[in-house]
């Protein structure tokens, strides 16, 4: 066989006609893929260390057979070890007994908590499985089994493989095997006893150790000692009641209108039930010989308090309800939703048509006033009232999603600027407790494309979800939607500006729906600066003094003087790329004589720069340093300029597609120029209104200072002056900056086309919030109630301090980022993020579960604190941990004390059940021993007892070779199982 696997046979398929039946075909495929995985020969490895079958890694490999048309898989299961010199061992060691057959006696990994069964079983850190592989197959029939084993024995015979081979027999789930292991003379077989119900004599470990002598069938009078490893496993499941610490959230204080357990704008946080469903305390008694310890139907020694070895391990709940991951997971459940606001909330919004067009005309007509009603205090009430008319109307009041109390509270939290007598001013419209804006935790945003913690947007998302989990759900969701966009519409009509939004342009690192907002507050940041501008021209009938203009350009443009300042610094005041389609914007006027004046005088205004000397300076800001024009050294001076029009993402895409329809012709690039630089064109007008008598020179040394180069030079006197000029780009021959130079007339921003008109832009932002569904909220609304789930999840943590829950938060921090970044994340992607943050509150659930079971916050010793620390985090993120110093270390009497508290309260009960209707003289009579015994033992029966037997005994003869014996027994309630592997010497027998 071994010349069948070199190179050459690979090149085609030969097919031996020597193996004439299905069974000799089978062995031969066996052998092949014995051959093929190398496990021919004796691969000797170093003796076991303590505890490698858990910290070890274990690896297999598959491959299939069939036996005529029955199909088994063959697993080779082996622990990962470091290869060893075998040529050296080879020559001395050539009688040695295999590998598998040594293991048999290793005492460092008996009971590992996390391994195959086999292992388990045998100890074995190496073996062949053949099972049918399909799941519903199995080998039932005794003769098909012996056929099997017969098969395997002769494969191991042929090709001297040393390797435990075994076959898997009865239903899977009985995990039935039987197999062989085969050495130089030497053969171990592998057998096993599986029962439902236990025969009473074998409970004990007298019982057992007669089956195994009897199986062993030793010819020697004078038995060899028996090595006896026992593990009885205890298993607590009744926790009293006060050890499981989270209190449930307060839904009806929230009802009541109070800010009670759960504020709005706090997530909830914690498992609603015990994540720690068992502990599994396994006591051990290692190294045993026969005759030191008694344990039979009558008497035991095994008192698990005086058991050298304490482990333990936990058993979590399966998928315990968590707080955080059901608030999550339920506002994700809206984005499925299909239907829209009007729908859920059963409104018909054509009855009341006629009304809603009079209100809209009569706004429109509020706009063309020449001062609109001040209204001194902000009633978030007063809307929402008239808001649950609309609705009471063609609903019952019962019906109602929210009632006042809640959605009174949400609004003034939303807007708090609501329940002053005036409302905020635009420098203030962000809240005061902001958190540091360079800290990481704030920053999030950025890479969940968010919104800020401290924002409006982000407020929102929270009361959206806490409505959709404590009040009306859907319905709720869509009621406060509805309220949001009316109170949008009322601030945009009576210039308020939003609460919780940072000024200037949208920010595009945030979610869409904040930037609309923010567009929302740019429009009425506008309008009211524009009016107030109209209150001071009329009131002090000033038309086109320069005073007026500056007061409104102080009103209406605050960063402007910071984009002044840039410019004084030498940096490029404007982007070619900020634009705007100007084709459809029109004339903002102050009033009627001003527009035919401002005309009038642009019709004056054809000739050069001369002539524009005589205008009267319009639209000044500030004197620009020591800066002169180069012509008539004049002070130069800073104008009031546009601001550029804010975009948010959308509208910017827009914008790039109608850009790139242009297509590349001379025509189109035209165009495209002509739309990009309608900033320029503006900035150029107020610029020559501001500098009467400048040239461009002037303009690019102000607005774009790289541009205007200059050079020390020496004069006809021989003194050095200094000579500029424009850069090589200006001075490109029909130069866009020159055209638009050209064609630019001395006008200041107040009487230029709106490159902003701020009134169509905020229509179209609140059309847009209104048409919103639930559904496409909840998507907007996503990554930031992700954003704080995850700040949520890093502050329990830092409470804790569990460092595989810090790794396991950077992953869903990197992994989150790089799903919401893309528009419309895929709901399999969103669903795993929330899964993490699901798994994360469980892990930090248990660790406070554990914690509070072991009283780590009652240790007055600061060394037994950490200790107990130690052990409780070791217990979240290891299958098993030894309990240091056992039943009298300081863990091993909390476990203790936890155990007999539970059989106090079992005891209890049971009395109580026997008190009502039992027998006054059977209680009296049969039962006080037991309960006696009861009232003795501090730990309830052994969930599990685990008996390994292990002995080194000459079979089948006398004479023949000391070779490993090992009895694996465990007897659970409803299982009772042997697993025996017997060597014999097949030499001297």
């Amino acid at each position: 066989m071994a010349a069948d696997s070199e190179p050459e046979s690979e090149v085609f398929e030969i097919t031996d006609f020597t193996t004439a039946s299905e069974w000799e075909r089978f062995i031969s495929k066996v052998e092949e893929v014995l051959n093929d995985w190398k496990l021919i020969g004796n691969s000797l490895g170093k003796p076991l260390e303590k505890g490698v079958f858990t910290s070890g890694t274990w690896e297999e490999k598959s491959d299939e057979i069939s036996f005529a048309d029955f199909k088994f898989s063959v697993t080779h299961h082996y622990l990962v070890q470091e290869s060893t010199d075998k040529e050296g061992k080879d020559e001395v060691l050539e009688d040695v007994i295999p590998q598998a057959m040594q293991d048999l006696l290793c005492m460092n990994n008996d009971f590992p908590p996390r391994a195959h069964c086999l292992v388990r079983w045998y100890g074995l850190r190496e073996f062949v499985v053949i099972a049918p592989a399909a799941n519903s197959d199995a080998v039932l029939s005794e003769s098909k089994c012996n056929l099997l084993l017969s098969s395997v024995s002769i494969a191991l015979g042929n090709t001297g493989c040393q390797v435990p081979l075994f076959v898997q027999i009865h239903h899977k789930w009985r995990r039935m095997y039987v197999g062989e292991c085969q050495g130089p003379g030497v053969r171990t077989d592998f057998e096993m006893v599986h029962l439902r119900k236990v025969p009473n004599q074998y409970t004990h470990l007298s019982g057992l150790l007669d089956i195994f002598k009897s199986k062993i069938g030793c010819p020697l009078t004078p038995l060899p000692p028996v090595s006896i490893a026992i593990r009885f496993t205890y298993v607590l499941q009744d926790w009293q009641q006060y050890f499981w610490p989270q209190q449930p959230p307060d839904i009806d204080a929230l009802v009541g209108g109070e800010v009670g357990g759960l504020e709005f704008g706090k997530l909830p946080f914690g498992a609603c039930e015990d994540p720690i469903s068992e502990l599994h305390l396994a006591t051990t008694w290692p190294h045993l010989t026969e005759g030191i310890i008694v344990d039979n139907d009558v008497y035991s020694d095994l008192d698990p308090i005086q058991a050298p070895h304490w482990s333990v391990r936990v058993r979590k709940a399966d998928n315990p309800q968590c707080l955080l991951g059901d608030f999550v997971t339920e506002f994700f459940k809206i984005c499925r939703r299909k239907e829209s606001t009007d729908e859920i909330l059963g409104r018909s919004t054509f009855e009341e048509e006629g009304r809603e067009i009079a209100d809209i005309t009569h706004a429109l007509s509020k706009l063309t006033e020449p001062a609109p009603v001040p209204i001194h205090k902000l009633s978030v009430s007063n809307m929402v009232h008239t808001a649950k008319k609309k609705i009471r109307k063609h609903r019952g009041v019962e019906e109602s999603p929210l009632n006042n109390d809640v959605l009174n509270t949400i609004l003034l939290f939303l807007f708090p600027d609501a329940a002053s007598e005036k409302p905020l001013d635009g420098t203030s419209s962000t809240d005061n407790n902001n958190p540091p804006s360079e800290s990481e935790e704030y920053n999030l945003y950025n890479q969940f494309k968010s919104a800020p913690s401290d924002s409006l947007t982000y407020k929102l998302a929270l009361c959206l979800c806490m409505i959709n989990f404590y009040h009306g759900g859907l319905k709720g969701v869509a009621h406060l939607w509805q309220e949001f966009v009316l109170e949008m519409r009322f601030r945009w009509e009576n210039n308020f500006l939003i609460p919780g939004l940072a000024s200037g342009p949208p920010d595009l690192r945030c979610c869409l729906l904040h930037q609309k907002l923010q567009m929302l507050n740019c429009c009425i940041e506008r309008k009211k600066a524009r009016d107030e501008g109209r209150k001071t021209n009329t009131s002090d009938n000033v038309t086109n003094t320069y005073p007026g203009d500056a007061g409104k350009a102080g009103d209406q443009l605050g960063p402007d003087n910071l984009k002044d300042m840039d410019k004084e610094k030498g940096e490029m005041g404007k982007s070619w790329d900020s634009w705007s389609d100007s084709e459809e914007e029109f004339f903002e006027c102050l009033s009627d004589t001003e527009e035919l004046k401002g005309n009038g005088q642009e019709g004056g205004k054809k000739g050069g720069p001369k002539e524009m000397a005589n205008l009267k300076p319009e639209g000044r800001l500030i004197q620009h340093g020591k800066l002169t024009l180069l012509h008539n050294g004049e002070p130069l001076y800073i104008p009031v300029t546009q601001e550029p029009a804010p975009m948010t993402e959308d509208l910017l895409e827009e914008q790039s597609e109608v850009l790139a329809k242009l297509g590349t012709s001379a025509e189109g690039a035209h165009l495209r120029a002509r739309m990009q630089s309608a900033c320029l064109l503006s900035d150029m007008e107020s610029f020559k209104a501001a500098n009467p008598g400048c040239f461009l020179e002037d303009f690019v040394r102000w607005y774009s200072p790289r541009d205007y180069i200059e050079e020390e030079t020496i004069d006809e006197k021989g003194n050095m002056v200094l000579k500029g000029e424009l850069s090589a780009r200006m001075k490109i021959p029909s130069n866009m900056w020159v055209e638009a130079w050209e064609t630019a007339k001395p006008i200041p921003a107040r009487r230029q086309r709106r490159l902003f008109d701020d009134t169509r832009e905020a229509e179209k932002v609140l059309h847009y919030l209104a048409v919103q569904k639930p559904a496409d909220l909840a998507r907007h609304l996503l990554p930031c109630v992700i954003h704080a789930a995850v700040l949520k999840v890093k502050e329990e943590e830092s409470l804790e301090n569990i460092s595989s829950v810090k790794k396991i938060i950077k992953q869903i921090i990197s992994h989150s980022s790089k799903v919401l970044h893309f528009p419309n994340p895929e709901d399999k992607k969103l669903e795993e993020i929330i899964h993490q943050i699901t798994n994360v509150e469980a892990i930090i659930a248990r660790a406070r579960s554990l914690k509070a079971k072991f009283g780590t916050e009652r240790c007055e010793q600061e060394e037994e604190k950490e200790d107990l620390e130690r052990f409780v985090s070791c217990l979240l993120e290891q299958p098993e941990v030894l309990v240091v110093g056992a039943g009298r270390g300081h863990a091993g009497r909390i476990i203790h004390k936890l155990f007999v508290n539970a059989q106090r309260l079992t005891e209890s009960s049971d009395e109580a059940a026997a008190m009502a209707p039992a027998e006054e003289e059977l209680k009296r009579t049969g039962s006080p021993e037991e309960r006696r015994q009861n009232s003795v033992s501090d730990f309830p029966p052994p969930a599990g007892r685990e008996l390994i037997l292990r002995s080194t005994v000459p079979r089948p003869a006398p004479y023949s070779r000391a070779l490993p014996q090992r009895m694996y027994s465990v007897l659970t309630r409803e299982d009772f199982r042997l697993a025996g592997a017997f060597s014999s010497d097949t030499s001297f027998f």
